[in-house]
């Protein structure tokens, strides 16, 4: 399996402390009894994460299991506030999901470039004596002790970003489609799961046009339950706006095929069966007009068409019916 792609991050994160507010009096040399001038302490650093659309995958987080914000600084003499401590940033690639990782509860997602959240607040700085003269008491001795800082395991799910979602059993013909149409060399072969990772093209269109097309790793019966390589990659089709179905001509049963892939939608995530979906009947240069015939007479109510991306059949009819299916849907 190619190593460069990571889509499963878990870090440990600590935000950074409050800086202590400072007990101080004023002293000169004609001043002898000046009244307090401690200082605020600084707000500790937050842990943050960014978007970043130049970020594909999470290999540049592979190795980072502990991240950690600055502490802010104590406060001073003369009034003087102490330094925030600086933030810890991470950025992410577009689609990526924070959790945390001990209840599950989602944290919040990245989807657009620069987007910003704040995993973990820093701790507020703690007010300096200055703040607590009173007429009652004009030299306090106390200040208040920064805010401490949290703690918290996240998990990090990448879920690819597409227009359009390949979904098909292994060997369907997902990657000679991919790269037919897109400037994306996905690997080749004619055996299962060659497609190991989520291959990502940009199909142009008319007038300088373009869209995102995803390839996932083919689905197996039972990848619902984990089968074959099951969950892990079943997450990125959540991501796309058309599901493109792929089921190659020379299968014994067709629709049997592609109500069994619809299924394993259905079992992962019901709500995916929400989204627009279309079923091509790919490697049709190896059928004849008869069979082509009946296999579309046994898909009348399924919308559907048939393409051979090796012989460059109805690739332009397929990209102009994606693109309505987007424009219909306001993708």
């Amino acid at each position: 399996m190619n190593n460069n792609f990571v889509d499963y991050i878990k870090i440990y994160c600590r935000s950074g402390k409050g800086g202590a507010g400072s007990v101080h009096f004023h002293r000169e040399k004609y001043v002898p009894e000046g009244g307090p001038d401690g200082g605020d302490g600084g707000k500790g650093g937050d842990v943050v994460v960014v978007g970043n659309r130049n970020l594909w995958t999470l290999l540049h987080l592979r190795y980072t299991r502990h991240v950690r914000a600055e502490s802010g600084e104590s406060g001073g003499k003369n009034r003087r506030f102490g330094s925030d401590g600086v933030n810890s940033v991470l950025e992410l690639p577009l689609g990526t999901v924070i959790k945390d990782f001990e209840t599950g509860e989602l944290i919040c997602e990245v989807v657009e470039d620069g987007e910003k959240h704040i995993v973990l607040a820093g701790g507020r700085g703690g007010q300096g004596n200055d703040h607590f003269k009173t007429s009652v008491n004009q030299a306090p001795t106390y200040a208040q002790p920064g805010e401490p800082a949290q703690t918290r395991e996240i998990l990090m799910e990448l879920k690819v970003l597409a227009d359009v979602g390949l979904v098909g059993f292994p060997n369907a013909g997902k990657s000679t489609l991919l790269s037919s149409i897109s400037a994306a060399k996905p690997k080749i072969a004619d055996y299962p799961f060659t497609t190991m990772i989520p291959n990502l093209g940009i199909v142009p269109y008319r007038d300088h046009r373009s869209f995102v097309m995803a390839d996932i790793p083919g689905i197996i019966e039972g990848a619902h339950e984990g089968k074959g390589l099951g969950i892990r990659f079943l997450r990125h089709i959540e991501r796309n706006s058309v599901l493109l179905f792929l089921v190659p001509g020379t299968t014994d049963d067709v629709r049997k095929e592609y109500e069994i892939l619809v299924n394993e939608l259905k079992m992962y995530n019901p709500e995916l069966l929400d989204k627009e979906r279309f079923l091509i009947v790919t490697k049709s240069d190896l059928l004849d007009e008869e069979l082509e015939e009946m296999i579309s007479a046994d898909l009348q109510d399924i919308p559907h068409m048939h393409i051979s991306a090796v012989a460059q059949k109805g690739l332009d009819q397929l990209k102009d019916q994606l693109w309505k299916m987007m424009a219909e849907n306001n993708i």
